[in-house]
């Protein structure tokens, strides 16, 4: 199933995209889509059973509708760093021996077509397609990559926005670079993990104005999903709703020659990852 919500931003409604591309209205069958709904079987049950009857759901018009977040009410992001082979290659990076930690606020979250906004005093703004992972129940301690997997809800494109300068050159963590207002579009949609298959063969694409930048796959990841989920949930408890952005391919600004190609106000950012869908989105001042 494609899940998505539409509408203005915090008054977004459920909807379904069918076989035909047509959107379909899911507010006479659920509230909202977010954790409480993933972790909810019978509730799914519903929602795949409306699916399987689109025509029995009202048809909107997509014109000139928003699409927001395809999550509500994300309660934490998980961000894996240095996850691509050519990533870490590009920037001059080791090879992690554990997956890299780090965290964006769920405030970051915007929709996939909403606009990014460059920090005030910002150089180094910089861009990433990844593919985020939607957990679908509690997960603590899981013993096995494939007990990873099983925790997935679904995938989404997740653009983790960054500022380098923040991140690597004013001191402290990563978190500086990473958690600035609009930082992270996610969408359109939540595509269910039985219709994405194999998450280790998706190609992901980014362009800016135009240039393809990013073309990569998820076959170069070091750690593949299944082992990040299980690895992150020794750490900490992930919940039905929680956001797992599993690093980016090679192509970013960061890893060009001098002078690096940073993003500016009115640059636009289009990215895609093969059956997750397209985001497209204009640079702004903050």
């Amino acid at each position: 199933m494609k899940l998505l919500r539409v509408g203005t931003a915090g008054a977004e409604r459920p909807a379904l995209l069918d076989a035909e591309g047509v959107l379909r209205d899911l507010s006479g069958v659920v509230a909202d889509i977010d954790g409480e709904l993933l972790a909810d079987d019978a509730a799914l049950a519903r929602v795949r059973e409306a699916g399987a009857d689109p025509d029995s759901l009202p048809a909107l018009d997509a014109a000139g509708l928003r699409v927001g977040p395809p999550v509500a009410r994300i309660g934490k992001i998980v961000c894996i760093g240095l996850n691509y082979h050519d990533h870490a290659r590009e920037t001059g990076a080791e090879i992690p021996a554990e997956p890299i930690i780090f965290f964006k606020a769920p405030d970051t979250v915007v929709g996939p077509h909403d606009t990014v906004l460059v920090p005030r005093g910002s150089e180094k703004t910089d861009w990433e397609v990844e593919l985020a992972v939607v957990v679908g129940r509690t997960a603590r301690y899981l013993e096995s990559a494939e007990e990873g997997l099983a925790a997935v809800a679904g995938y989404a494109v997740s653009h983790d926005v960054s500022e380098r300068e923040f991140q690597i050159e004013r001191g402290g963590t990563w978190d500086k670079g990473k958690n600035c207002e609009t930082f992270n579009p996610l969408g359109p949609w939540l595509v269910t993990a039985d219709e994405v298959g194999d998450p280790q063969a998706l190609d992901l694409k980014l362009w800016v104005n135009g240039e393809l930048k990013q073309n990569g796959t998820t076959a170069e990841q070091i750690f593949p999903v299944g082992e990040v989920v299980r690895y992150v949930s020794q750490f900490m408890t992930l919940y039905p709703g929680d956001v797992i952005n599993t690093g980016t391919p090679a192509g970013v600004a960061l890893g060009e020659p001098d002078p690096k190609p940073y993003l500016r106000a009115g640059d636009v950012v289009e990215l895609e990852i093969g059956g997750l869908g397209r985001q497209r989105q204009e640079l702004k001042p903050a």
